[in-house]
């Protein structure tokens, strides 16, 4: 093989890396709250800002160099403009924040996760606090529009509900500040993310309606609150009841630990189908390799379509959103 060392023509190579730096910087540009500053005031110096929040010159000028690269923003000297791309970054800011800062562990470890001889155990990390803060906004343009028409179409009054993997809980705290006589149960396996969910819901004035419990949501057993809950919801989790058995028997169980639910929300990616490689939207390409390094089964809407009636749940309506990750959400009640 004839290998070239005409670097100035390796443009592919070069369009991957710096795209690939630009990815962190925009996820740290947005924790740090730049984006944010940036949108409203519409200019920044990036000296001031630095100076401004405590954060070194240098390397402040350095992330948003890496943001100029990508076409982010506009960068004179230390003066930083938005470009026609900002809002577009700026909107799918988290879903850089899920694949950087919650998934990095993962991917950097891929050379090693990929060895059969290595996936036993806990053989991958990620971080779930960060991949809780990501998924909150990715949930208010994924999921919530869809989610409220739902949740107004209910028939009934809202008294509890419980939120299966409730990561952040500011899915139960928007459901607490829309049906003030509600009660809220999040349940996630995280203790990390619900230890930040707790600091959220006492900040929002309500931590005396809503709990956080650490459990593992194939594995739970009926509680007496459990039992006053009629709306369950389980957003960006769901996937983690497959394979096809797995999910008919946890499904099924659920109809046991919460008794007296009448109305059962799923909200999830689903796999894609028949999508070309080249042709993928943004996060489902992360989404989906993430998954299988990690050998988490992702279901097709299709498939989770066949579970529910065997699982006791008749399906009364599907949503089909399909904005980044063929997201779907499912309204199920009782059979």
């Amino acid at each position: 093989m004839t290998t070239s060392m005409d670097a100035a023509g390796w443009t592919t190579a070069a369009r991957i890396y710096n795209s690939a730096v630009a990815s962190w910087a925009i996820a740290a540009a947005w924790e740090i709250g730049a984006l944010d500053e940036l949108e409203a005031a519409g200019v920044l110096d990036s000296d001031d800002y630095a100076l401004s929040n405590g954060l070194n010159p240098p390397a402040t000028l350095a992330m948003f160099r890496a943001l100029s690269s990508a076409g982010v923003v506009h960068r004179d000297g230390t003066k930083i403009t938005p470009t026609d791309s900002f809002q577009e970054l700026r909107q799918t800011a988290s879903l850089f924040h899920w694949l950087v800062r919650g998934s990095a562990e993962l991917f950097r470890q891929m050379p090693s996760v990929l060895r059969e001889e290595n996936r036993v155990g806990d053989f991958y990390r990620r971080d779930p606090a960060a991949i809780a803060r990501a998924c909150k906004d990715i949930s208010t343009f994924c999921y919530d529009p869809w989610f409220w028409r739902a949740m107004d179409g209910l028939d009934f009054d809202v008294r509890a509900v419980a939120d299966l993997g409730c990561g952040s809980g500011e899915r139960l705290v928007q459901i607490l500040r829309r049906y003030p006589a509600a009660r809220g149960i999040g349940v996630d396996i995280a203790a990390e993310s619900l230890a930040v969910a707790a600091q959220d819901a006492a900040a929002a004035g309500l931590a005396d309606r809503l709990t956080f419990t650490v459990g593992d949501m194939l594995e739970l057993a009926p509680r007496p609150e459990y039992a006053e809950v009629d709306v369950l919801t389980c957003f960006m989790a769901g996937h983690d009841f497959w394979p096809r058995e797995q999910a008919v028997r946890a499904l099924a169980r659920l109809r046991e630990v919460f008794p007296n639910v009448r109305r059962f929300l799923i909200g999830d990616a689903t796999r894609s189908v028949d999508v070309p490689d080249t042709e993928l939207r943004v996060f489902t390409l992360g989404f989906e390799v993430g998954h299988d390094l990690m050998g988490d089964f992702l279901p097709t809407a299709r498939d989770w379509e066949s579970v529910f009636e065997p699982a006791g749940w008749r399906l009364r309506h599907t949503h089909r959103i399909d904005m980044v990750a063929n997201e779907v959400i499912f309204e199920l009640d009782r059979i």
